[in-house]
């Protein structure tokens, strides 16, 4: 164990973290930085900045499921009136935690006559006349959304299972579309 000196509006900030009596402030870190126990963590530093630098490997750091019940919690989720609006929301993040497994699932998904998912706007106005394509937020993905809340929930599910969330939490989330 190391001790550090840290200023003093950092060290009320992770005591304002704190969740139970007696955590620490190691643990307290690791929750925010969504660090597991052990798992390494890279300090660079730069010439031009000699102030470290902690790279954390972005895959093993999230815990899926948490960010998607976290999601669900949000303000910014609560916020989203239209079903649409929670659908993007949900893709964009689903996206943002494994975006290889994200891309294999919807390039393969379609309708018995249109395209749900697309690189471009082209391609699924190409599908119908009436897709009402959008852009997914932090995606290279366009998907159509001039379906109703049923395909919308049908389209989550799909991409939730194949990225193996568990059941319960499908559900869940195509429960608030």
């Amino acid at each position: 164990m190391k001790t550090i000196e840290v200023d003093e509006d950092l060290y009320r900030f992770i005591a304002s973290q704190t969740l139970h009596i007696g955590e620490s402030a190691s643990d307290i870190l690791r929750r925010i930085l969504k660090l597991d126990a052990g798992q390494p963590v890279q300090i660079t530093e730069s010439a031009n900045d000699p102030a470290p630098v902690v790279k954390v490997p972005v895959a093993r750091s999230r815990d899926a499921v948490r960010v998607i019940r976290e999601l669900l919690l949000s303000d910014e989720y609560a916020e989203k009136k239209k079903a649409v609006e929670r659908f993007m929301l949900i893709l964009s993040t689903l996206y943002s935690l494994n975006s290889e497994s994200f891309s294999k699932t919807t390039e393969a998904m379609h309708g018995r006559t249109r395209t749900y998912f697309a690189g471009d706007e082209h391609t699924l106005l190409a599908s119908g006349k009436q897709t009402k394509p959008r852009h997914i937020p932090g995606t290279p993905f366009w998907v159509i959304t001039n379906t109703n809340t049923d395909r919308k929930r049908s389209m989550i599910e799909h991409v939730m299972q194949d990225m193996k969330f568990p059941a319960n939490l499908v559900e869940k989330v195509c429960g608030t579309i």
